[in-house]
């Protein structure tokens, strides 16, 4: 068995299902809750499913992590991330911490005080808001999956 081939595979699927769930979330899912005319009842159906898919979310953040620095092992490649001709490593990991950070640490024990108050005093500010954080991680997921493609083929 081709253990590079099947860490790739892991790769690509964990990316897919998690950069694929988010990008979701970001162009579909909350325009239609920002769209609602109940604001609190739009981020209570956003938290809902947040919690829903926050586990899959998590599997893949870490399938995708320890495939990529898996590989990274297999082809003993470190030096990638001393020379900017590897950009794209770079920004893969940097989207890799910031996604884990933000579901293994902030999420459950930062964000909720965070926006907790936010929420009751305006939802729809609230909303907007994530919203638009969304929209940045997905812009910057987007520009690590065409940058990894490109320099893994080049």
């Amino acid at each position: 068995m081709d253990e590079f081939a099947l860490a790739r595979a892991l790769h690509v699927a964990g990316v897919v299902l998690w950069i694929g769930g988010v990008a979701l979330v970001t162009t579909v899912f909350l325009p239609i809750l920002r769209a609602n005319e109940n604001p609190q009842e739009a981020f209570a159906l956003f938290h809902r499913t947040e919690q829903a898919f926050i586990w899959q979310a998590r599997f893949t953040t870490l399938i995708t992590g320890f495939s990529g620095f898996y590989m990274l092992y297999i082809l003993d490649a470190w030096d990638r991330y001393q020379s900017i001709e590897y950009w794209w490593v770079h920004l893969m990991t940097l989207i890799w911490l910031i996604f884990s950070l933000v579901m293994f640490v902030l999420e459950p024990f930062v964000l909720p005080k965070l926006i907790g108050s936010k929420v009751q005093s305006n939802p729809a500010k609230a909303l907007k808001m994530v919203h638009r954080v969304h929209w940045l991680l997905s812009a910057l997921s987007l520009l690590t999956i065409m940058g990894a493609v490109y320099g893994a083929h080049v």
